[in-house]
């Protein structure tokens, strides 16, 4: 048996790659208050995002009945469009790098 037929063979998988997101639908936030702000806590406490995600991703299944100020992970183009259409607002949650203290000493690069 030739050697590269021995070797095993492993290949690319773009499933470990992908970003899982909570789905939530539009209809679903119609329990909360007029003019309420919606955010990942208060959808956990409500019971919509259970279990695991990297975040929690709006969808534009169903009408929704109220202004609403909603903060998420990720949203899809007609969740986005029914929500600003009532007067609401969406505020995308963008994954930011953690900030490091400032080093103490001179800079490395500079000759001064």
């Amino acid at each position: 048996m030739p050697l590269i037929r021995r070797i095993p063979k492993r290949g690319f998988n773009n499933a470990r790659h992908t970003i899982r997101y909570i789905p939530v639908n539009l209809d679903s936030l119609n329990r909360f208050d007029d003019g309420a702000r919606v955010d990942f806590d208060s959808l956990r406490e409500a019971g919509l995002a259970n279990g695991k995600g990297a975040g929690v991703k709006i969808l534009g299944s169903g009408e929704l009945n109220k202004k609403l100020s909603v903060t998420a992970h990720a949203f899809s183009a007609s969740a986005k469009a029914k929500i600003e259409g009532k007067g609401g607002s969406c505020q995308l949650i963008v994954p930011g790098r953690p900030e490091t203290a400032p080093q103490k000493g001179p800079s490395q690069g500079s000759k001064a």
